[in-house]
């Protein structure tokens, strides 16, 4: 995607509470807000307790983005990033909901792991205050989960998502918006508990400065203001003591009358503000100031950083083959001949997009960090660890797609894995996975040059395969191989012709 002038990108994040939307115009390489919309869709709410989204809040979910779709309609899908969290991470039945999800906005929802989701936060935050290089704690208390990270300037360097937000935690505590000493008492041990695997590295770490970005911290900071118990809205130990005492002696959210507190945030405000006393107890915050950029900023930033080729994703491949000791020279040779057989075809098979060739090229530069574990089934090796390992800028799905892509390089094509992606995703995975299948056969022999330049062309069911005249007799291993590529891509209903 070419950057012109005056751009148009929008960032939409489907919180576990709340959706929010942000369109800005891209100037001189900063954004300019042009229009922000935000809708309380309580998904998180929706969740029963087998983990399946409920009729009613799909419903609320689908109209609220069918709303932001209109919006955003004009616009290309380069310029659009939308990004599902926690709840959609947890929900057994979000693909069935995202197939919905995406015809009612008009463009791909991603679902990002919860790391993914504090790098993003973090950049959102560095970018709105300006950072310097001094380290700094950055919280953001979601519907279901809460993500931490310290960094240094636009750099996080410490990430972590816990499984505890406003929502689940009043649910889980406060249900029927019953409030007393005893339920934040058990509340404030449960976020504790959570609290304790980060909590040594951190205070460790330390910083100079916490700030907390969502709409909780937002809302206890304009309480503890309106309400006298803190200065410009700086959020204190003591402050959240004087809340918790408010939100006790009320005794139900319904009671509940505290100047600065929308009705809106009345029921998850428990929750949220148990998670963050804990946090400051377990972390040792003596006081924390408020952002008003969060993850759809740092979509936006990501997003910039995409479109002038400075990529996250890029950076993190590069890091993954250097862990494993890849031979950079032989990856290099597979992407290029890779690269050479999608020229030749994107067009046909209708994957002609940048996204795909990045994935092709990452597929390459990462198909044998299996090698690291055993040679024997190297490719399942790769596969596993392109799947679980933290990959920093990758979507859940790109993620996935890309380990699919990795493990079918070579020996039976691995159709289970396949169909396990959504719908919008197989047929692509499949056609860069033969690709990547080809390049790696041409290149088995691990020579220093190649001089060989196939020509591939789409047919009826298939591809074929010209080589120059005489090739394949001075090359009878390459031969074989081909032939029983042919046989793998044969049982999948895939033709493999061969000219030479």
């Amino acid at each position: 995607m070419t950057q012109h002038a005056d751009e148009i990108l929008a960032a939409i994040d489907l919180g576990s509470n709340s959706f929010h939307m942000i369109i800005s115009r891209l100037r001189d390489g900063h954004f300019q807000v042009v229009d922000k919309l935000r809708e309380m869709v309580q998904l998180r709410a929706g969740l029963d307790e087998n983990d399946y989204l409920s009729n009613e809040a799909q419903e609320r979910a689908i109209a609220c983005l069918q709303r932001f779709g209109e919006r955003i309609k004009d616009l290309p899908a380069g310029s659009v990033r939308v990004v599902g969290t926690n709840t959609l991470r947890v929900a057994k039945n979000s693909q069935l909901f995202l197939r919905k999800a995406r015809l009612a906005l008009g463009h791909p929802i991603e679902i990002i792991p919860g790391e993914e989701e504090a790098r993003l936060i973090y950049l959102g935050v560095a970018h709105a205050l300006a950072f310097d290089d001094s380290s700094r704690l950055v919280m953001d208390i979601g519907g279901g989960s809460t993500e931490f990270i310290i960094g240094e300037g636009f750099t996080g360097l410490m990430r972590e998502s816990l499984e505890m937000g406003c929502v689940s935690f009043s649910q889980r505590f406060f249900g029927g918006g019953k409030i007393s000493q005893t339920r934040m008492k058990t509340a404030l041990i449960a976020a504790g508990t959570r609290l304790r695997s980060i909590q040594r590295p951190y205070r460790n770490k330390g910083w100079v400065e916490a700030i907390g970005a969502s709409g909780t911290i937002r809302t206890v900071a304009n309480i503890v203001k309106e309400n006298g118990w803190s200065d410009d809205g700086v959020i204190t130990p003591k402050s959240l003591d004087k809340l918790i005492e408010a939100l006790v002696e009320a005794g139900h959210v319904d009671k509940l009358e505290l100047d600065g507190l929308s009705d809106e945030r009345k029921s998850v405000i428990p929750g949220g503000v148990a998670v963050l006393k804990a946090a400051f107890d377990r972390l040792k915050i003596d006081r924390m100031i408020v952002s008003d950029g969060a993850l759809r900023e740092g979509l936006l930033y990501d997003l910039l950083g995409r479109i002038q080729h400075d990529d996250e994703r890029d950076r993190t491949v590069l890091a993954l083959a250097r862990r494993y000791q890849v031979d950079v020279e032989h990856a290099k040779r597979v992407s290029v001949m890779a690269i050479q057989l999608y020229e030749q075809i994107a067009d046909d098979w209708k994957i002609d997009e940048e996204d795909y060739l990045d994935r092709l090229q990452w597929a390459a530069e990462l198909h044998e960090v299996g090698l690291s574990i055993s040679h024997d089934q190297f490719h399942k090796h790769s596969a596993y660890l392109v799947a679980h390992s933290g990959l920093p800028g990758f979507s859940r799905e790109e993620q996935h797609a890309l380990a699919t892509i990795v493990n079918g390089q070579r020996k039976k094509i691995p159709l289970k894995e396949i169909e396990g992606l959504s719908d919008e995703l197989q047929k692509s995975t499949l056609r860069l996975m033969i690709l990547l299948r080809l390049a790696t056969v041409f290149n088995r022999g691990r020579s220093e040059t190649t001089d060989t330049f196939v020509k591939l062309k789409k047919i009826k069911k298939g591809v074929r395969l010209k080589l120059p005249k005489g090739w394949l007799i001075e090359h009878p291993l390459t031969e074989a191989d081909l032939l029983q590529e042919a046989d793998y891509l044969e049982a999948i209903g895939f033709k493999l012709k061969i000219k030479s």
